[in-house]
């Protein structure tokens, strides 16, 4: 399985990105998908999750900014980010929980990352 981020980018603040990625190979299904973030010199942190019924977790510094979605037919997760600020610069990582098969256990994929900066 691999994921493929994308829609990274160089933006001021106040400014928006959208951020995608797509999730190809053995997949019979994906329970959760989701999106971290890493700044330099810091860890990497949870931005936001959504699973295959469409249930959404953020992480408090985003909230009422970005909004996740998923196109499960296309295997996708988007991350919509409005009202960019210069604490948002990091760089992007895709999550997804698959399942390679009906019975199969979930098995955590990870992208390889798209860079976001925010700066005036």
């Amino acid at each position: 399985v691999q994921l493929q981020a994308s829609g990274g980018g160089f933006v001021q603040p106040g400014g928006f990105l959208r951020l995608s990625c797509v999730a190809s190979g053995s997949i019979f299904s994906i329970d959760v998908m989701g999106w971290y973030r890493q700044a330099p010199g810091k860890q990497r942190d949870l931005v936001a999750t959504i699973t295959s019924g469409g249930s959404t977790q953020y992480d408090d510094s985003v909230k009422g900014r970005f909004i996740i979605s998923k196109d499960n037919a296309k295997n996708t997760v988007y991350l919509q980010m409005n009202s960019l600020k210069p604490e948002d610069t990091a760089v992007y990582y895709c999550t997804a929980d698959v399942r390679s098969s009906r019975f199969a256990m979930t098995k955590e994929y990870w992208g390889q990352g798209t860079q976001v900066t925010v700066s005036s």
